[in-house]
């Protein structure tokens, strides 16, 4: 029984080389098809990776911002042109024993001390 399909006739051709043809023919078609879907993910890929190399400067670039931005310098002299503040001078100073002043209402400090 399989040696009569091995010698088999189809219109000329065995039913063999037939078979042999439509796998070959079948597997063609696989190859290209995958050869294809990997071309497709390459080009994926390479995009995607200059998007990522495009982020990395852009995150370096907000960085060296941020740093300008928050220069002490820069800051003082920002707070000095449009806020009108200065350093705090010696005489503004609050040691421990004079916490307690502070906290307490300048309006019942006058009061207490008027008889």
């Amino acid at each position: 029984m399989i040696a009569d399909l091995f010698s088999r006739r189809v219109r000329g051709f065995r039913v063999v080389e037939v078979a042999g043809l439509a796998v070959l023919l079948v597997l063609v078609l696989v190859v290209y098809l995958a050869k294809t879907f990997a071309g497709s993910e390459r080009s994926e890929i390479a995009w995607v990776e200059h998007q990522i190399s495009a982020e990395k400067v852009r995150v370096r670039l907000l960085k060296a911002e941020v740093a300008h931005l928050e220069q002490p310098e820069r800051i003082e002299r920002l707070s000095r042109q449009y806020l009108g503040m200065e350093p705090v001078t010696a005489k503004r100073e609050v040691n421990l024993e004079t916490i307690t002043t502070l906290t307490e209402d300048p309006a019942e400090t006058q009061e207490s001390e008027t008889p």
